[in-house]
């Protein structure tokens, strides 16, 4: 039997790596696109031939419903969200409609339609926000330190809740920050390498950056969707941590970029007020040693090399005349 997947949020970052990872392992794929005027599948047009899009919403608990009817998954990973979390500042209420509610209309749908389909719920690092402990593991408090992480937090415990209540198989996977050439432009880590590879070029002078102090546990995205599918693999539903295990600040990162193309970059970079969040998240370290022992999951690829490798994708883009 060939398994299906329908996955939310497929035309972003960790969507279209996972597309390509359910498809290597003979998957039959299905993707949740929000009807637009303006279509931005670039991250999977070289796939469109090989997966199935569906239009649907997470707002609108019918059309899930009937998309789950339809297509009969196994497994459902649900990474679609308003994942920028300055944006979730400006838009709080919007975010919390998204990024919580959404989850519970998924899981809805689920149980009166497809109850033994498998669950896979994107939870974040930003959920433990102030954090309590470090490094953080599943058994560390949440404390968000913004309405993203806020409602994160709340599609988190609902998948709990939808578990333990409704025997769904469902789980949550605690993300730590994971980037890629695939990372929107608006993320600081695509934001200083599409820069560095700007300036080097010279199509600009200067960089602003918010606070160059602020430290990450920073991974791969292609890295992290292998635990995605692991954790669905399971017998017992569980919730892991996906980390590094490692951190680094904004400034590693600066560095790190520049250095790739031979410049010194506090030359360039800049601290902008504006950029500064209302309540930021100074320190997220995980500890994925769960998922180690558990899913046989580990982190393969260090900061430096993936801040190169952005680098040397952005750098090709800007000369192929792309953004």
């Amino acid at each position: 039997m060939t398994p299906r997947a329908l996955i939310t949020g497929i035309t972003g970052q960790d969507g279209s790596y996972l597309a390509e990872l359910l498809l290597e392992k003979s998957y039959e794929v299905h993707g949740m696109v929000r009807r637009s005027s303006e279509e931005k599948y670039e991250r999977i047009g070289h796939l469109r031939d090989r997966i199935k899009l569906h239009q649907g919403d997470l707002l609108d608990q019918f059309s899930i419903a009937a998309l789950l009817e339809e297509i009969e998954p196994h497994e459902v990973y649900n990474l679609g969200a308003q994942s920028f979390v300055p944006t979730s500042w400006n838009q709080p209420v919007l975010t919390g409609e998204f990024t919580a509610l959404g989850v519970t209309k998924m899981l809805e749908a689920i149980r009166h339609t497809q109850s033994k389909a498998r669950f896979y719920q994107a939870s974040s690092s930003e959920m433990f926000g102030m954090v309590r402990q470090v490094p953080q593991n599943e058994e560390t408090p949440f404390y968000p330190r913004s309405p993203y992480g806020v409602a994160k937090v709340y599609g988190h415990h609902i998948t709990i809740n939808y578990r333990e209540s409704f025997g769904i198989h469902a789980v949550s996977g605690i993300l730590f920050n994971h980037e890629s050439p695939r990372r929107g432009l608006e993320f600081v880590t695509r934001k200083v390498t599409n820069g560095a590879a700007r300036i080097k070029l010279g199509l600009q002078d200067r960089l602003g950056i918010g606070n160059l102090d602020a430290k990450r546990d920073w991974g791969f995205a292609g890295n992290y969707v292998d635990a995605m599918w692991r954790m669905l693999q399971q017998d017992q539903p569980e919730d892991y941590v996906i980390a590094t295990g490692k951190t680094h600040s904004v400034r590693d990162v600066c560095e790190i970029a520049f250095a790739r193309l031979g410049l010194d970059w506090r030359k360039y970079v800049h601290v902008d007020p504006a950029l500064v969040r209302p309540a930021e998240v100074d320190l997220l370290i995980g500890d994925a040693s769960k998922a180690k022992k558990k899913l046989g999951w580990e982190a393969k690829v260090q900061l430096k090399e993936l801040i190169e490798m952005m680098v040397d994708s952005d750098l090709e883009k800007l000369r192929a005349g792309q953004r």
